[in-house]
C-alpha cells in the first residue's frame, strides 16, 4: 500500500514541462518566505494521487491544481488563493475575486491555450535546487524518495 503524501500545507500542482507555470512556481517560491506551499508537477505519480484522493478525476494539463486538505482548486481560484498567501503586495491579488469566476477563468483559459507557444516548454519536469528540494512531494523524504 503506498504511503500518505501529507497535507499538512497547501500542495501546489503544475504543468511540470510549461516554462510558465516553472515561472509561476519560482515566483511563488520567491514570494512564500513561510514556505507555506509544497510542489508537485502534474505529471508525478504524487500529483495523479492526490488528485485522486480528493476526486478530482477530469483534469489535464492546462490548469495547476491547488490541494487544501480535501478540497482543491483550479484555475483563477487556485491563483488568487495562492496569490492571497503570499507576502505583501502580492496578497493584495486577492481582491480579483470581484471579478466574477466566469471571466475571470475565461482569461485564464486564454493564457493556458497559448502558453507553449509563447513562453515554450521544456522536454522535462523541472528539477528544484537542494534549496528547495524539500519543498517538493516528489523530492521528500517518502517512498517516492527511495526509488
Amino acid at each position: 500500500m503506498a504511503e500518505e503524501i501529507p497535507r499538512d500545507k497547501p500542495i501546489l500542482l503544475f504543468d511540470g514541462v510549461c516554462n510558465l507555470c516553472n515561472g509561476s512556481i519560482q515566483f511563488v517560491i520567491d514570494h512564500d518566505p513561510e514556505g507555506v506551499f509544497r510542489f508537485a508537477p502534474l505529471q508525478s505519480e504524487a500529483a495523479e494521487r492526490l488528485l485522486d484522493d480528493v476526486g478530482f478525476h477530469d483534469y489535464d494539463f492546462d490548469t495547476f491544481v491547488l490541494v487544501d486538505g480535501d478540497d482543491y482548486y483550479t484555475k483563477s481560484e487556485a491563483a488568487l488563493r495562492v496569490a492571497s498567501e503570499l507576502e505583501f503586495p502580492w496578497s493584495l491579488a486577492k481582491v480579483g475575486r470581484v471579478v466574477p469566476r466566469p471571466l475571470r477563468d475565461a482569461v485564464y483559459d486564454t493564457v493556458a491555450t497559448h502558453r507553449y507557444a509563447v513562453f515554450g516548454r521544456k522536454a522535462q519536469c523541472m528539477i528544484p535546487s537542494p534549496e528547495i528540494r524539500e519543498r517538493f512531494i516528489e523530492m521528500s523524504a517518502g517512498p517516492e524518495a527511495d526509488d
